[in-house]
């Protein structure tokens, strides 16, 4: 858990340096939040969750979702959203406004959301990634993910066509 603390650290005050202002936060996000999720993740799956979908995240106590706050903005810039039983997790989506990304934000919010589930006692980590996502596999093997698995056509294309997924997991520390 440090370690992630150690890696929120570094990459907040990269960030606040970089950027010349406050350092992005991350906190958990209310029902308030739904519509401005439903509109982040639309820009970043064919298949996007609705405002409703993402009030029934927020209303299950088996649901973490962090949200990345960029500045003062009262709105999140991105999410994570991860379903928990007992100590194990899987991360169901993450997602950045257009203009939060490329900046480093999803490694910040990842890094913060990681420690905030190590501290809520989960152990591992499950994921799916499109095999394609160059971005968001290196991100994943920075934090520590490995793959697991192989799932064929696993998501939907704009286009109609199926991308394949690769799952990856992370034993967070004790």
């Amino acid at each position: 858990m440090a370690e992630l603390s150690e890696t929120w650290s570094r990459v907040t005050q990269n960030l606040r340096e970089r950027l010349g202002g406050p350092a992005p936060s991350v906190a958990s996000v209310g029902s308030e939040h739904a519509e401005r999720l439903a509109e982040i993740h639309a820009t970043a799956f064919a298949k996007p969750w609705s405002a409703p979908e993402f009030e029934a995240f927020l209303t299950n106590s088996a649901v973490q979702l962090d949200g990345l706050f960029l500045g003062r903005s009262p709105h999140p810039f991105g999410f994570v959203v991860t379903r928990c039983v007992v100590d194990e997790a899987e991360i169901l989506s993450v997602a950045l406004a257009p203009e939060a990304r490329g900046r480093g934000h999803s490694r910040a919010l990842l890094a913060r959301h990681l420690g905030n589930l190590a501290e809520a006692g989960i152990r591992r980590v499950h994921l799916e990634v499109e095999e394609g996502n160059r971005p968001a596999l290196a991100l994943y093997r920075r934090l520590g993910f490995s793959q697991t698995g192989y799932r064929e056509g696993y998501y939907a294309r704009p286009d109609g066509t199926r991308a394949n997924a690769l799952s990856m997991s992370l034993v967070l520390p004790p």
